[in-house]
């Protein structure tokens, strides 16, 4: 309840277990994987998820956006009062982004909990209330206590709505994001990403305190600086293999573009240089001219 869990397809209940751990089960619905908009967060899932994730993503997509029975609703976010569980937004029922600007819209100086005023009590999450769970009227739960940065993990029991917390054992999420810097940041698209992207994206993460992933992005830069390096060979190697063609097989081969361009004399590092935006077109016309380039580091 206090941070993004990875959803257990067989962490199923009904009845009265549902109902206590339908906030759980509601937390965990990632919208996130659904959508494939991946956070840190959702890349960290996906990898530990493996060989799994795809069946798993089609798991959550029959999961609710919330639970209601006669004692009690349950949201992860927020919802407004007055209107049908039903017939809530999901952007507001799950707390993303779009639905966290029309609920400041509508109650710019307070929050949405504040003008909940249904007979029927509320238990939601989202945000950290802080150690301890926010109870309102008897009616209003924020049972988000912070357990995965270290505070507390907090249920609410129905019908009985008594409220039970337990202290975290560790800031769960710092340590699993140390854990899985290196192979979130082995998954990013290097190969694909510009020279600029790829600059700016080493400079970004070159902050981490973690050994391993600070000598990898040094050997990513440094594989980069390779690729980039290689510019002049390929310039010399394609006006080499252009002068030695006749023109059908320059028409046949995979490079044919640059290679005109040599025989026109119109290629150099410049126009080579816009023909190899990315390390993957610098690799793949290095491979067409005969030649092999460093791969992306281990």
């Amino acid at each position: 309840m206090g941070g993004e869990k990875t959803p257990d397809p067989a962490a199923r209940g009904t009845g009265r277990d549902a109902a206590r751990r339908g906030y759980e089960t509601h937390a965990a619905r990632p919208r996130k994987h659904v959508r494939e908009i991946f956070s840190y967060a959702q890349e960290i899932t996906r990898l530990q998820l493996g060989d799994h994730y795809a069946e798993t993503v089609e798991w959550m997509r029959a999961l609710p956006y919330y639970f209601e029975n006669e004692h009690v609703r349950v949201v992860h976010a927020a919802m407004l009062s007055g209107v049908p569980l039903s017939h809530q937004r999901e952007e507001i029922l799950c707390g993303s982004t779009r639905g966290e600007r029309e609920l400041t819209a509508l109650f710019p100086d307070s929050y949405w909990h504040q003008h909940y005023t249904d007979a029927k009590p509320v238990v939601f999450g989202h945000h950290v209330t802080g150690r301890e769970p926010m109870i309102r009227d008897g009616r209003i739960f924020g049972l988000d206590t912070g357990a995965c940065h270290g505070w507390n993990l907090t249920a609410l029991c129905v019908p009985g709505f008594t409220v039970h917390s337990v202290k975290a054992h560790g800031d769960h999420w710092s340590t699993i994001k140390r854990q899985w810097q290196l192979p979130v940041l082995k998954t990013k698209p290097w190969h694909d990403s510009t020279w600029p992207e790829l600059a700016h994206a080493i400079e970004r993460f070159s902050s981490t305190s973690d050994p391993a992933a600070y000598r990898w992005l040094e050997a990513l830069q440094e594989w980069a600086a390779g690729l980039k390096s290689a510019f002049p060979t390929l310039v010399a190697t394609a006006h080499r293999v252009a002068s030695e063609l006749t023109p059908n097989e320059l028409r046949q081969h995979p490079a044919a573009k640059v290679l005109f361009q040599a025989r026109n004399g119109r290629l150099d590092q410049t126009s080579l240089a816009r023909q190899c935006p990315t390390p993957r077109r610098t690799i793949d016309l290095a491979a067409a001219l005969g030649l092999v380039l460093n791969e992306l580091p281990d």
